[in-house]
């Protein structure tokens, strides 16, 4: 939608009720962006009208109509959908990791939006050694549903950042990460609020830009790590926005 390196205006959040989503928004709704999120009921409106997001779509991704009306007129997209816990994450099948994934992206192509950036999982694709084998038994059919959705946005044509973060925990925010390039680079956790900023950041990161990282906070790393990468992240551009703080 917008020329290649152009200062995004209007930002989705799909998957903007889960616990990622939220936490992005928090993060993006004091900035200057016009941030617009979505949830899969009209019970969860109200609920992200609170949480300060400007615009709120109702969208189920597993319908490819949903997603196109999600995507119009934004300029960025960040994916924050997944699989509630539960059996499928096991046996995989019709999975929103994957089909509703894949819809987002068929939607974002044809808006020509600046760039998507998604979150996946360490343990997916060729970081499969961050992730314990009995661990990646559990939760197969999704590692392989994000393995998936991975490859097609690396085809897709469009600038994209993909994060694939460590065990995701409610602890406070560090802003000591680690962040590995190559698959077998890092193990451990990560606190959601610290994930979020990455996120957020992404798309206003040159350095960013048509890569895959994984990353764990220093805390909580687990074994030695490899491959790191220093990357710039352009975390001054989402930081808040005196005239759009709410209370």
């Amino acid at each position: 939608m917008t020329d290649a390196g152009a200062t995004a205006d209007r930002v989705l959040i799909a998957g903007g009720t889960g616990d990622t989503g939220t936490e992005l928004l928090s993060v993006l709704r004091p900035t200057d962006l016009t941030v617009r999120a979505t949830c899969r009921s009209y019970a969860d409106v109200d609920t992200l009208d609170r949480l300060g997001a400007d615009e709120v779509v109702v969208a189920d991704f597993f319908d490819p109509a949903d997603a196109v009306t999600a995507v119009e007129d934004c300029d960025t997209v960040y994916c924050a959908l997944g699989t509630a816990p539960s059996y499928r994450h096991t046996i995989g099948g019709k999975l929103v990791d994957r089909t509703g994934v894949l819809n987002l992206l068929t939607a974002a192509v044809a808006e020509d939006v600046s760039h998507v950036v998604h979150t996946s999982a360490i343990g997916v694709g060729n970081s499969k050694a961050g992730l314990s084998l009995p661990a990646r038994l559990l939760i197969r059919g999704s590692l392989k549903a994000k393995q998936d959705a991975e490859m097609a946005i690396r085809r897709s044509g469009l600038d994209y950042t993909i994060v694939r973060p460590g065990k995701l925990t409610d602890a406070p925010p560090t802003g000591d990460l680690l962040v590995g390039e190559g698959g077998d680079s890092v193990s451990g956790s990560i606190a959601r609020t610290d994930l979020a900023r990455v996120l957020a950041a992404a798309p206003f990161t040159p350095d960013a830009r048509n890569r895959t990282f994984e990353v764990v906070s220093r805390d909580g790393l687990e074994g030695t790590p490899s491959n790191l990468v220093d990357v710039d992240w352009a975390f001054d551009r989402v930081q808040a926005d005196s005239d759009r703080m709410r209370l």
